[in-house]
């Protein structure tokens, strides 16, 4: 199938999955080793994260593979001071993220930006991991999970918000109204089945090394489907200002509170 070029368009964004789109796993696994090697991760979760993995990387991730992968984080995460884990992070970023990053993904941000076109990450992993990551990447906002803190500043095990399925959708059409964008002009990037709510909210659905159900309905429905499998390293392309940026973002993510999850509490309230 051709591939429509990117052009100028008012009130256009583009929504673009995280784990398997636009990079080459799940960033839950790739900070396992940074976890493991700080002492948070004991070897038998290691091995079962690398279980998930293979499971992950060879059948897809449907609703129950998610809820398993989601509860098993919470539990794991259980008591860790918040602020440790967005150190740690931000101290990791380079080193974890730059082998893995997909050259086209970085090349359909770029198009999307030269056309005006505002970015946003959108992923189920939390928002200690998403919110510098997509900094990093050049994307203008992130919608993630949010965690549950206590008062002490650490995991309770259970999340305040949930990226996942149609909650995605929910967050996108508050970056839609935030930002003046018309869905139904918009993008959106994705390889899971588990984000076929994403892809159907805008007009320009992009569905990207996809699992088995997904490519089965991308194929029924005349979905434009893309591989991503060129990875590069990501200091070759991304300016000195984003990586500083990457910095100050985990930095103050916490007392910011500067997700659309947040202002749109504010707004309601």
């Amino acid at each position: 199938m051709a591939v429509d070029p990117i052009t100028p368009s008012a009130r256009t964004g583009a929504f673009f999955d995280l784990d398997k789109t636009t990079i080459a796993t799940a960033t839950m696994f790739a900070f396992s080793s940074t976890l493991r090697d700080e002492g948070l991760l004991d070897y038998r979760l290691v091995l079962r994260a690398l279980h998930g993995r293979i499971v992950f990387k060879y059948l897809g991730a449907d609703h129950d593979r998610m809820e398993d992968m989601r509860n098993t984080a919470l539990r794991m995460a259980k008591g860790w001071d918040q602020a440790r884990i967005a150190s740690l992070v931000t101290d990791a970023m380079e080193e974890v993220i730059e082998p893995i990053v997909f050259r086209e993904a970085l090349d359909e941000i770029e198009a999307h930006k030269a056309a005006g076109h505002p970015v946003f990450m959108v992923s189920a992993s939390p928002e200690e991991i998403v919110r510098p990551l997509a900094r990093h990447l050049g994307a203008d906002g992130s919608v993630s999970t949010i965690a549950q803190i206590d008062d002490e500043g650490r995991y309770t095990g259970e999340v305040d918000f949930y990226s996942y399925g149609p909650y995605k959708v929910d967050a996108m059409e508050a970056l839609a109204l935030e930002y003046d964008l018309d869905l139904d002009r918009c993008y959106a990037y994705s390889d899971s089945v588990t984000d076929l709510p994403m892809l159907e909210a805008v007009g320009h659905p992009i569905v990207v090394n996809p699992d088995r159900p997904l490519a089965k309905i991308a194929e029924e429905r005349g979905w434009e489907v893309r591989t991503f499998s060129n990875k590069t390293p990501l200091r070759d392309r991304v300016g000195e200002h984003a990586r500083t940026g990457a910095l100050v973002a985990s930095a103050g993510a916490l007392a910011a509170g500067g997700s659309w999850w947040l202002r749109s509490r504010r707004r309601s309230a």
